[in-house]
């Protein structure tokens, strides 16, 4: 059974056509090529090197391979990182966890 919240949450983002990223705290993630990597509503790093970066979420950790890669901003909501990205993964997301 869901919870209270999360039934009200739904219907607002439904009913005032909000967008869910920001309702539920969901990473929103934007890819420039494979040079940039932007993700907002993060949880902080995991694991950072230069050929992988783990990051934690809400719903479970998302890791980003590649070469050369920098984190060249990270602020409490958003991070950016800079490389070679050659793939983008995700973690243990859905075990347990609701998104809406």
């Amino acid at each position: 059974m869901k919870a209270p919240g999360k039934k009200v949450g739904k219907a607002l983002v439904e009913l005032l056509e909000l967008p869910r990223d920001i309702v539920f705290d969901l990473p929103r993630i934007m890819l420039s090529g494979n040079n940039q990597l932007i993700m907002e509503n993060h949880k902080g790093i995991i694991e950072y090197g230069p050929d992988k970066i783990r990051i934690n979420t809400r719903l479970g950790e998302v890791v980003v391979h590649g070469s050369g890669l920098v984190i060249v901003t990270i602020l409490p909501e958003e991070i950016t990182i800079c490389g070679r990205i050659s793939a983008v993964s995700f973690g243990d997301w859905g075990v347990g966890k609701s998104w809406s």
